[in-house]
């Protein structure tokens, strides 16, 4: 997988080096119909990350937040799966959260990844078992134990207060990009993500592996393990643990994630 990991990483610096380029000169910002945001450099990345893939590795499936989906995906071997930019919204506000996320699936499971914060040129980098890297240097989070554990949660589910009881024994933090909480988690900068809200495939692939080749542990909301390239790429939740993190804490909030799925609330 070497070259396809130097490959996505050429790609995804020059991606964001355009990134910083637009933001500094200027983005237009586009309203879709889910409501949702999109702006001229989710566009940009999409097309920088596309066209590597079409060049480089054409026998390949594709699939983005930002192309039409083609189903002959479904047929392909290997799939590169690709968020142009996670956390378009925190792009919007100028919040150094947002993320370029890609992954090559094969057969249902991440084998290359990458996850870039344009803001603070960080780039999360795995091949299966070859362990976790940032900015080309290996990763090896220090085992410990926090009793005081920071779990990053969606904004929306912090401010509806659905995790309330969690937060009388765990800091819950809001996320603004769930590709860059996996990356801390990876890293061992948080000890935990977690969400019972639907999330894409784009937004997760990268950062499955990440957490898995730095020794954590992630599943959805319900303890399945996470299988790519599926005719609805849609999953329900994640629960991701670092490595670093007494394993008591999964089960925990395995057990608020089935409170919280048995009494759900309208966003």
């Amino acid at each position: 997988m070497e070259r396809e990991l130097a490959t996505l990483v050429d790609a995804v610096q020059k991606a964001g080096a355009r990134v910083r380029e637009l933001v500094r000169v200027g983005f237009e910002v586009q309203t879709k119909p889910d409501r949702s945001p999109v702006t001229t450099v989710d566009y940009e990345v999409d097309r920088v990350l596309h066209e590597m893939q079409r060049r480089e590795f054409p026998q390949d499936g594709w699939l983005s937040e930002e192309s039409p989906d083609d189903p002959a995906r479904l047929t392909n071997r290997r799939v590169w799966i690709v968020d142009p930019i996670d956390g378009t919204k925190a792009l919007v506000n100028r919040m150094p959260e947002f993320c370029i996320s890609a992954a090559l699936i094969e057969r249902g499971a991440p084998i290359v990844a990458a996850i870039l914060n344009p803001s603070t040129d960080e780039l999360f980098t795995a091949v299966r078992g070859g362990g976790l890297f940032l900015n080309g240097a290996r990763v090896t989070p220090s085992p410990g134990r926090d009793v005081n554990p920071v779990i990053m949660v969606s904004a929306w589910e912090l401010r509806s207060g659905r995790w309330s009881a969690l937060a009388e024994t765990a800091r819950c933090h809001p996320m603004y990009s769930i590709a860059n909480a996996l990356a801390l988690v990876a890293a061992g900068r948080v000890q935990a993500t977690f969400t019972i809200e639907p999330e894409n495939e784009w937004d997760l692939a990268a950062g499955v592996l990440l957490v898995e080749e730095s020794g954590g542990a992630i599943s959805d909301a319900v303890g399945n393990p996470f299988v790519f390239n599926q005719p609805i790429p849609r999953f329900r939740g994640v629960i991701a643990v670092a490595a670093s993190t007494d394993r008591d804490l999964r089960a925990d909030l395995q057990t608020h994630a089935a409170r919280a799925c048995s009494h759900p609330e309208q966003k």
